[in-house]
């Protein structure tokens, strides 16, 4: 058996990884979103391990209502910067400054 510190430690550094995308790249809002999603998967992990570590179902099924939120957001997000990217010709986070247009 695997234990509970491996799966912790490969989430703190998926969250590390994907936090340093999104704090050193600045220009692509689209490494942007998979760095958030990377975040919610790493936490995610650490859910499953816990619920099978303490033999409890709630981290589980929680994870189900995660992956929900996080497949509209990503379904969302994806559409605004179709629409953004149709209006202006590019998604360079730099120029998205405002909301207008």
């Amino acid at each position: 058996m695997i234990p509970l510190s491996y799966f912790l430690l490969l989430g703190a550094l998926l969250f590390a990884l994907s936090f340093a995308g999104i704090v050193l790249n600045r220009k692509n809002i689209i490494v942007l979103l998979m760095c958030v999603e990377l975040m919610l998967l790493a936490v995610n992990m650490n859910f499953v391990a816990f619920s099978q570590y303490l033999q409890a179902p709630e981290g589980a099924i929680f994870v189900f209502f995660i992956l929900t939120v996080a497949a509209a957001e990503s379904a969302i997000g994806l559409a605004i910067l179709v629409l953004m990217y149709r209006r202006r010709g590019n998604i360079n986070v730099d120029e998205m400054n405002t909301l207008r247009n």
